[in-house]
């Protein structure tokens, strides 16, 4: 009996010891823990790209925002399994891309191109339950098929801040005797003559023009988001026509290193370019898409809708600045770009601001057909009011195409 007792008694013992065990070994926190409420998520995303991570321009920014994503969904508990597909074609490869990866149970397929939004939104109403996004498009919001969304970001924005880092590397060489005001003059090798691209360097050059009012442009557009040679090829003519500083919205590398061989300094974009021309870059912009996956990932993860048509800037930091080179650039530029940046995210700055420009000798002070095929006009919406040009402010997809005077389009592509 006495041994009966006592085997309960330890039997107790044992279990009231287990009931507070919590006290000395916390419960596990966060996803691991491995309840219902906590058990980590899954996102299956297929990525479409133009290019590769080789390109260190367009795509490789993309993947970085891939990555970013990845980790910030983590801490949330949600796992994504990418499943990227590189070098695709604005072509019928683009639609095949689209139903492979709808084919292997993506829940969420991204496409990276201005050029593959046709060839998605084939693909698009057969697969109703997977959610569709063309970056940098205008079609998928004002469609009829709530599977499909667009998603660009204000990068005119920070094309603003890096023409005052131009401007003022100008104004230095002005003032040091270096060069003539006269001879303030800007290189901008554009991909095509549509309205991104003809937005971002009108933004460029306005700011530029705001620290050194003498400056001009000239654009040569090379009909290719990717040319890595006749990227460089309009950089060198561009350089040996005068321009002391080299900009580009197209995906390569070579206008930077061109830009260096040639003497002249240069802007880039989608990625820090300083690391191939120390000796020219002095500062870049670039989308960051980090924001955006991480907001449409977590709402498919959790079964909620998102946008139809998103659009942020340097407010959401969808749009950053590349590390400033301050070996080269003139002396109190990092201060002026953070005074630059405030005022644009504050509002107080407008990048197209109407008494900052003219077009053909006249102020703009009414909006008009803004692209003669309409491919870019914000269903007639006014474009201007309150002072400025309001662009991305109908659609995220930009739509100024105005030919301001003070830039030099030295051809046209489309």
């Amino acid at each position: 009996m006495k041994k009966f007792l006592a085997l309960l008694l330890s039997m107790a013992m044992v279990l009231s010891l287990a009931a507070c065990g919590g006290e000395d070994k916390p419960a596990p926190e966060g996803p691991d823990q491995g309840t219902e409420d906590t058990e980590a998520k899954t996102v299956k995303v297929g990525l479409i790209c133009i290019g590769d991570e080789n390109d260190q321009g367009y795509t490789y920014n993309f993947i970085r925002g891939k990555e970013a994503a990845t980790e910030a969904l983590e801490a949330k508990g949600i796992h994504v399994e990418w499943v990227p597909k590189f070098n695709v074609g604005e072509d019928s490869t683009c639609e095949d891309a689209n139903v492979e990866l709808a084919e292997e149970g993506c829940d969420l397929i991204i496409n990276n191109s201005f050029g593959f939004e046709p060839h998605m939104l084939k693909v698009a109403p057969d697969y109703e339950d997977i959610q569709f996004v063309a970056c940098t498009n205008q079609a998928s919001w004002q469609d009829d098929l709530p599977n499909t969304h667009n998603a660009f970001a204000n990068i005119y924005e920070g094309r603003y801040v890096a023409g005052v880092a131009a401007g003022m590397k100008l104004q230095e060489l002005i003032e040091n005797g270096t060069i003539k005001p006269e001879e303030a003059m800007i290189g901008y090798v554009g991909a095509y003559s549509f309205a991104e691209v003809i937005s971002g360097f009108t933004a460029y050059y306005l700011g530029a023009k705001s620290v050194c009012p003498s400056v001009t442009m000239k654009v040569k557009f090379v009909g290719s988001w990717s040319n890595p040679t006749e990227e460089s090829n309009a950089a060198s003519a561009l350089a040996d026509m005068g321009c002391k500083i080299i900009s580009q919205h197209s995906d390569n590398t070579t206008p930077a290193t061109m830009a260096q061989s040639k003497g002249a300094f240069h802007t880039g974009y989608n990625n820090d370019m300083s690391g191939v021309a120390p000796e020219a870059s002095i500062i870049g912009t670039r989308i960051d898409w980090a924001p955006y996956f991480e907001y449409i990932i977590e709402a498919v993860a959790n079964g909620e809708e998102f946008d139809q048509d998103w659009c942020h800037g340097l407010d959401e930091g969808a749009v950053a600045m590349t590390p400033l080179n301050e070996k080269i650039a003139a002396p109190g530029t990092a201060e002026k770009l953070a005074e630059v940046e405030k005022a644009i995210v504050d509002g107080e700055l407008k990048v197209f601001d109407t008494k900052t420009f003219t077009v053909e000798g006249k102020e703009l002070t009414n909006a008009f057909a803004l692209d003669t095929d309409g491919d870019f006009t914000p269903d007639s919406e006014e474009a201007v009011f309150d002072g400025a040009f309001h662009e991305s402010y109908h659609q995220s997809a930009p739509y100024f195409t105005l030919k301001i005077d003070g830039i030099e389009w030295l051809n046209s592509a489309f």
